[in-house]
């Protein structure tokens, strides 16, 4: 049996790893998946107090070769590539040539103009209001992975008639924002974004494997590919990219060199050095109404069980990306993956348990100590009243389509975002508030009781709340799937969605592309995975609908 294990730990684990540490067997078990024979995986660094103390790679980085990931292999880091604008922006103010908080149109002339002043900073903290390109193509029925030029992008964010909102109202993503500041990078330095970076960030910090990748003909060394698990079927499909532009994307990198990345941020090289430039890095924008719009300069500043945390990650194509920082504790993990199905983002902090379990025991203790030692006596009135686990229990809306499920295991209260696992449990607390068990910060607060039922919930954190109603329930046997059939016509992305009855469903061809299966959410409103309709009538009849598609909202159209 010995020799068994063996040769299957030989067989199945790459041996590509650097470093020691003590918690390795546990790390590599949460890894396990990617460890299997001919699968994609991914590769992970963890850094502690200023060392890569253990750098690895599972899986497969290119299946037609067979070539294995390692700590050198070459991922597309998708969103975390937005970081690397955001400096290069404050380098830019560092040397005096922009001011954060000038208009776009300072530097971009023909860029339109819209009620309220759009700035930079607007863009940087994605409160600008302006519409996801990445949204809009494929809205256009375009693939996004497809040869798209900057020039065509560009025209298209233009074309928008207006914003989703104010700039500074709210927080919305927008790939759109740092496509734009790419832009206005190479407008100001005179240089291209692959360029720029090269010279101010990349090749002072040795990150010699890194680069913006704005040309689909260039190669690049060590280059791990992206693959999609098969819906019905054991295996991958290779995804084609031949997508170059880059901003909100196109940055790649290895887990070698995102570690000396991690580490300027403890110790700054960039520019003229110090800390300065830094804090400006982490500092959150503010919304009109003097709130915290929860997004700093590409990175996301929160806590986990209790411990500061700075954070982003991404997704794009089948590549899956996370870095996850602990600066108090100087504890670092980052996370490449190259198969859409992974979960970076669980997996970090799954990592981060292993590596701060003492630390999670000591805040929690703490905590507890801290809580056991106040009087209660703050104004509680809307956490008083306690329901039971079936009066809570049901499915509540995050959007159309999308929602927060309730239901009980073992007696105990368990929320699901969808079909999506793992399920969060939760913990009662007080009153009618629950939080989750691995985690103090998150609280769900019910409210509302109506024929015996909770109506709505609030959950809330560090930096965000929210609240949900619970999902209606239509009678629709009257309703006439006839009267939504037809085409439908956007001026703003020159582009026909066609509505037509197939199998007594409603179904939508997105621009001669992707076909949908409408479902009704009530009368005149429907729904699939990301798309949300409500159509308008005009004298009883069906003239054309408004478009609500991931954070692109309000797009309309009309009937032809």
């Amino acid at each position: 049996m010995k020799i068994y294990f063996l040769l299957f730990l030989l067989c199945t684990y790459s041996p590509l790893s650097f470093g020691q540490l003590k918690e390795s067997q546990e790390i590599d078990n949460i890894f396990k998946e990617w460890s299997k024979r001919n699968v994609p995986g991914g590769a992970i660094g963890i850094i502690k107090d200023e060392e890569l103390k253990y750098s690895k790679g599972y899986g497969i980085a290119d299946l037609e070769h067979d070539i294995k990931i390692s700590p050198s292999s070459v991922f597309n880091i998708c969103s975390i590539s937005k970081e690397f604008v955001s400096f290069s922006l404050l380098l830019l103010e560092e040397q005096g040539k922009i001011n954060l908080d000038d208009t776009v149109q300072t530097y971009l002339p023909d860029f339109p103009e819209y009620d309220a002043p759009l700035t930079i900073r607007h863009l940087i903290n994605h409160t600008s209001g302006i519409r996801d390109v990445k949204k809009l193509i494929q809205l256009k029925g375009k693939n996004i992975l497809d040869n798209l030029e900057p020039e065509e992008v560009y025209a298209l964010i233009k074309h928008q008639k207006a914003l989703e909102f104010s700039p500074g109202d709210k927080f919305a993503w927008s790939n759109s924002d740092y496509f734009i500041l790419s832009m206005i990078i190479e407008k100001v330095s005179g240089q291209s974004l692959k360029t720029f970076t090269q010279e101010h960030i990349f090749g002072p910090l040795g990150m010699k494997s890194s680069l913006f990748y704005d040309d689909n003909t260039d190669l690049i060394k060590n280059r791990v590919f992206s693959y999609n698990k098969k819906n019905a079927e054991d295996g991958f499909d290779n995804v084609i990219m031949r997508f170059h532009l880059v901003g909100s994307f196109g940055a790649y990198s290895t887990i070698e060199d995102l570690f000396l990345w991690d580490q300027n941020f403890y110790n700054n090289k960039l520019g003229k050095g110090g800390q300065k430039i830094i804090k400006n890095m982490h500092e959150e924008g503010l919304l009109n109404n003097g709130e915290s719009s929860g997004y700093a300069h590409s990175v996301k500043i929160n806590n986990y069980k209790g411990l500061k945390t700075v954070r982003h990650g991404g997704s794009f194509a089948g590549y899956r990306s996370v870095i996850l920082r602990f600066p108090d504790e100087k504890v670092s993990v980052i996370i490449l993956a190259n198969r859409g199905d992974a979960n970076p983002w669980k997996m970090s902090y799954q990592i981060a348990d292993v590596l701060l379990k003492e630390k999670f025991i000591a805040v929690s203790k703490k905590t507890e100590n801290s809580t056991d030692n106040k009087t209660d006596n703050h104004d509680s009135s809307h956490i008083k009243e306690k329901f039971s686990l079936n009066q809570i229990t049901g499915d509540y809306e995050i959007e159309p389509g999308r929602l927060l499920k309730f239901n009980t295991k073992n007696g105990s209260l368990q929320c699901l975002e969808g079909c999506r696992e793992p399920s969060l449990m939760l913990i009662h607390t007080q009153g009618a508030t629950y939080k989750e068990a691995n985690n103090s910060d998150t609280q769900f607060v019910f409210s509302g009781l109506n024929n015996g039922l909770t109506q709505n919930i609030t959950v809330s954190g560090t930096g965000f709340e929210i609240t949900l109603k619970r999902k209606e329930k239509f009678d629709f046997s009257n309703l006439n799937l006839a009267d939504y059939i037809g085409d439908f016509y956007s001026e703003e992305i020159d582009a026909t969605h066609q509505f037509f009855l197939e199998d007594g469903q409603l179904k939508v061809k997105i621009a001669n592309n992707e076909i949908l299966v409408l479902a009704p959410k009530n009368i005149d409103t429907f729904y699939s995975d990301g798309y949300f309709v409500h159509f308008m009538k005009t004298n009883g009849k069906v003239s054309g609908f408004n478009l609500k598609a991931g954070w692109v909202t309000n797009l309309k159209f009309k009937k032809k």
